[in-house]
């Protein structure tokens, strides 16, 4: 049987596109092993399964992108991060104003920035990384106003255990 403890951590940095989740995890990969999910997925043919033409998105076979990343450990970056086995979820969060207008900047069409902003709105993805892996794993951090280092540190802080669990604190329903 082997020991668990002894096991690397898998941390999960997920969040609807636009709060900052690879720019944040970027700045770590001097000290973690980061995994950019969405960029191996777009350079492996056998990890997605079609492209979505409405969303002009691939669809991950989540299946093989579990197969692909085997016994990985470390700090896997993407907004299907916590679809993973981790130990803990950091997701990020932003307001969905601000998600659109990043997503616009990026180039995504009026609909997919609407969408994303409201999905924010929606607590999907945290409640998706609740519902998976249990409220006392997860951490959010609001991006809105941080600069990219300090959700990098704040981030950091939730992999080093130096802050508590935090899923249910921010909350951006008046959006809607």
């Amino acid at each position: 049987m082997s020991d668990e403890s002894a096991r690397p951590p898998r941390v999960a940095v997920t969040g609807t596109p636009g709060t900052g989740k690879s720019t944040a995890t970027a700045l770590l990969a001097d000290e973690y092993d980061v995994i950019h999910l969405n960029d191996r997925i777009k350079g492996d043919e056998t990890l997605w399964t079609e492209r979505d033409a409405d969303r002009d998105t691939l669809v991950a076979d989540l299946d093989a992108v579990r197969d692909h990343l085997g016994d990985w450990s470390g700090v896997l970056d993407s907004h299907l991060a916590h679809r993973f086995d981790v130990d803990r979820v950091i997701v990020l969060r932003c307001h969905p104003e601000t998600i659109e207008t990043r997503l616009r900047e990026r180039g995504e069409s009026d609909a997919t920035a609407a969408e994303n902003a409201e999905s924010e709105a929606l607590d999907v993805i945290l409640s998706e990384a609740v519902a998976e892996h249990g409220v006392e794993n997860v951490y959010e951090i609001d991006t809105t106003d941080r600069d990219p280092a300090a959700v990098a540190d704040a981030i950091r802080a939730a992999i080093e255990g130096e802050r508590e669990p935090s899923a249910g604190t921010v909350d951006f329903i008046d959006y809607i």
